[in-house]
């Protein structure tokens, strides 16, 4: 099993950038796929961003891609999530996830572990 822990959410400007951290400790981290979702008020929890345990493949939601950059380090056990060109609808709960799958191939796909989650506010 592994435990996630999030940082880095606050509040910004729009335009501005944040970039997210996910820090994981228990079973080896490179052992697992991993992934950002995101869940704004109101709304249903979103794929936003993955990249797979195997040749660090990267996979991104239309809706930030370009704008948002997945990574990992795994000599330091964590995920990071780079956050540019932030619009309102940006405005979330972010969550990091651990995929136990080698590889992340679709948004739909479900994650194994959850994150408690960190909050990001985009203002106009």
């Amino acid at each position: 099993q592994v435990q996630l822990v999030e940082s880095g959410g606050g509040l910004v400007q729009a335009g501005g950038s944040l970039r997210l951290s996910c820090a994981a400790s228990g079973r080896t981290f490179s052992s697992y796929s991993m992934g950002w979702f995101r869940q704004a008020p109101g709304k249903e929890r979103e794929f936003v961003a993955a990249i797979s345990r195997i040749g660090g493949g990267t996979l991104y939601a239309d809706s930030v891609k370009g704008r948002f950059t997945v990574s990992r380090d795994n000599a330091q056990n964590t995920l990071y999530l780079q956050m540019n060109s932030l619009k309102p609808e940006d405005t979330a709960a972010y969550y990091c996830a651990a995929y136990k799958a080698i590889i992340v191939v679709s948004s739909t796909q479900e994650p194994d572990y959850w994150g408690q989650g960190t909050q990001v506010t985009v203002s106009s």
